[in-house]
């Protein structure tokens, strides 16, 4: 493979593993907000406003998704033109 397709295999491959992260991730974080929330104002008998229990909007969802992504492909773009750069002979040394 060229540098080139290594590098981009790489950061494919990242922002795949990101982007099922952000798939399941959110949806999990917002059922543990609904599950714990509430029984930590029931725990010390408290009533909370909607204020601080509807907390979710839908673009602040979609752009926490999209940075999930962008950090996943950032973070895989160094060690993944680090990797492109070695030759056959310092891979096959290194394993």
């Amino acid at each position: 493979m060229t540098p080139r397709q290594v590098t981009a295999m790489m950061v494919t491959s990242m922002a795949a593993l990101g982007a099922i992260g952000s798939l399941l991730g959110i949806p999990l974080g917002i059922a543990g907000h609904h599950l714990v929330v509430p029984r930590m104002a029931d725990a010390v008998s408290i009533s909370l406003p909607s204020y601080m229990t509807d907390v979710w909007q839908a673009p602040a969802l979609a752009g926490t998704a999209l940075v999930g992504l962008a950090i996943a492909v950032l973070g895989a773009f160094v060690p993944a033109r680090s990797a492109a750069r070695l030759t056959i002979a310092q891979v096959l040394r290194s394993e």
